[in-house]
């Protein structure tokens, strides 16, 4: 057993080594975020968005605090999700502080489990209502989304085949951009170990790859799945050649 933890301490050592050497390792910088002004109340009776606020700014133009020698930058942040920087919005805080003081922290556990509270299905009525749609169910994640939504997508082979697991006609076929998302990925490696779907990637905006891969396909349920912006690379899905393909195939 000493020896075995030896190689093991021996292997990590010698990657941290190499990590280092290439200049990888990376710390998580400390964003310092300013305290509301004296002069705004953080409970404000706002109901709902009606424009720029004071607020606003809170979680754009930050301090950024280095964990090795505690320096601060300035730093404007257009990378987060929070793109209209609701979660500092007055109302918001107010009914955040409000679900805090019924429930307490946090679901404590999936929604599978025991994690779905009536905010929850208050969220997922409304926003079928909004919607027009019999109804709704919310991910704690984009990435959870794409996953889930992946793994009913290739459950439906195994609802509809006439085994216990779909035969290799009775798969979907799912033909996804080279560039997609990581959690675009992880979804179609779940329906792909349970031999739900055939996943054929196609080269990045390639069109006349995707077409050629489509045409050679004999599955009878074709689907295409991209990103529509894509993160890593900045460039958009040519989604009106993607509409013509829909039609042809």
């Amino acid at each position: 057993m000493a020896a075995v933890a030896g190689m093991w301490e021996d292997l990590v050592v010698r990657a941290l080594s190499k990590v280092d050497k290439n200049d990888y390792m990376r710390f998580f910088p400390n964003i310092c975020l300013p305290k509301p002004s004296p002069a705004e109340d953080p409970l404000a009776d706002l109901e709902t968005f009606d424009g720029p606020g004071p607020w606003d700014r809170t979680l754009l133009e930050v301090e950024v605090e280095n964990p090795i020698d505690n320096a601060r930058s300035k730093m404007l942040i257009f990378s987060g999700n929070d793109y209209l920087n609701l979660s500092s919005h007055p109302a918001v805080r107010k009914a955040a502080a409000k679900a805090a003081l019924v429930y307490g922290m946090g679901p404590r556990a999936s929604s599978m489990i025991s994690g779905h509270t009536d905010y929850h299905r208050l969220l997922e009525d409304t926003l079928a209502e909004m919607t027009k749609k019999e109804a709704c169910a919310i991910t704690p994640t984009g990435f959870a989304a794409n996953t889930a939504f992946l793994s009913a997508l290739g459950s439906i082979a195994t609802l509809t085949a006439a085994g216990k697991r779909p035969a290799k006609h009775e798969r979907i076929a799912i033909f996804s951009d080279a560039l997609n998302h990581a959690s675009i990925i992880d979804g179609l490696r779940l329906v792909e170990r349970h031999q739900e779907a055939d996943v054929s990637v196609y080269r990045h905006n390639d069109m006349k790859h995707l077409d050629e891969l489509l045409s050679n396909c004999t599955a009878e349920k074709k689907v295409v799945y991209t990103d529509s912006l894509f993160s890593m690379e900045g460039d958009f899905a040519p989604m009106l050649e993607l509409v013509e393909l829909r039609k042809k195939h």
